[in-house]
């Protein structure tokens, strides 16, 4: 997959990477079992991420019930974090290093604009949106369609997820389903759980377009690109170039002026999402180039069902879950379980395939994994 930059043309060959080695036969089992060991951390970073993640739907909720336009929690919340990622960045890398960003934001102006707003002005906008509409429970449960939608982004980059991983996919698909379907049994009406499906559908494929487009982006050699491999500032910079689509709902929109309590509250959602959950899930995504092992990091989002319902649980001081509830929560873990499972006998799989030499491709190959090119 070239790289296209703010022109919309192809960089140079001097500005992407040189064609790289991949290993076959024997050798390619000591990739895979890195890959092995590597994942239960990654997955781990994940399942973090996603407990500091689920804050966003417990406050955003909070906000909603008190009132808050959910357009000023999607604006001000990238707004602060753009304000506090400035400042940690200047106290500990300095002046030199921001402008080194500047730059970057600047020459690459049109991509960040672009992935920053798909990424996580439309992600999150249409996430408040929701949390104006239905219940935090719902919200973080219909968020997991992402699920599905990582997968098919994945492919239209040219990548190839292999089935068993999409088995697992579906299992924690079913148990979010079965959570969903528990909640309109107990009376939620449908009406008010339509009003989150559509726009959480919409954030649910815009999410995983930024990361993925991030992702193909710091694989760029060029010395101008190195800062990326800071998720500070990859965030910083896709945050920046999401405030224009953010500002733009704002003018257009024109909701009344927030309330204290709001600001508030979403500066602890920049902090907490956006300043730590957010470089956290990052990194975790983008340190391997495996697809199907960033399709797991991806699945641990599916934790912020659990965790929003124990937010939820701490503020009303009860939790009532039925036999259908424990039973969909079951499968989320069996899922997350399976994916660190099939990575290990992925690996043993490779160990009885005779060995081989090596074969030479181009860079944007080998960032796709061992098996076929085109998930």
């Amino acid at each position: 997959m070239p790289d296209f930059p703010a022109s919309g043309h192809p960089v140079s060959p001097s500005h992407t990477s040189p064609p790289v080695t991949r290993p076959t036969g024997r050798n390619a089992v000591h990739t895979t079992t890195q890959n092995t060991t590597r994942a239960p951390r990654l997955i781990c970073q994940g399942l973090i991420a996603s407990a500091l993640f689920s804050t966003t739907f417990i406050l955003n909720r909070v906000i909603s019930l008190q009132g808050g336009p959910w357009v000023w929690s999607a604006a001000l919340r990238y707004i602060e974090t753009a304000a506090l990622l400035t400042l940690w960045l200047l106290a500990s890398k300095g002046p030199a290093y921001l402008a080194m960003l500047g730059r970057l934001f600047v020459h690459r102006a049109g991509f960040w604009l672009g992935a920053g707003s798909v990424g996580y002005g439309m992600f999150y906008a249409c996430c408040c949106f929701a949390a104006n509409h239905a219940p935090g429970w719902i919200v973080a449960a219909t968020w997991q369609s992402t699920l599905i939608a990582t997968p098919i982004v994945l492919r239209a980059f040219g990548e190839k997820v292999p089935l068993r991983g999409l088995v697992f996919l579906g299992l924690i698909c079913m148990g979010i389903i079965g959570l969903n379907a528990n909640r309109l049994l107990d009376g939620v009406p449908l009406e008010q759980v339509m009003a989150g499906v559509v726009p959480l559908c919409i954030a649910a494929f815009c999410y995983p377009i930024g990361n993925q487009l991030l992702n193909r982006l710091r694989h760029n050699t060029a010395p101008l690109y190195r800062p990326l491999q800071d998720p500070l500032a990859a965030v910083l910079l896709m945050t920046l170039g999401a405030l224009p689509f953010l500002i733009g709902l704002v003018i257009v929109i024109r909701p009344p002026a927030p309330d204290l309590g709001q600001i508030t509250a979403t500066g602890i959602i920049a902090l907490v999402a956006g300043c730590l959950a957010t470089p956290l899930f990052i990194h975790a995504r983008n340190t391997s180039s495996n697809p199907y092992l960033i399709a797991a990091v991806d699945a641990t989002q599916a934790g912020e069902v659990a965790f929003t319902l124990l937010g939820e649980t701490l503020l009303t001081g009860h939790l009532s879950l039925g036999l259908a509830d424990y039973a969909g929560l079951a499968a989320v873990m069996g899922g997350l379980t399976g994916f660190a499972l099939s990575e290990e006998s992925a690996a043993q799989s490779l160990e009885h395939e005779p060995s081989g030499s090596t074969q030479t491709l181009p860079e944007h190959q080998a960032a796709a994994p061992p098996f076929n090119k085109g998930h």
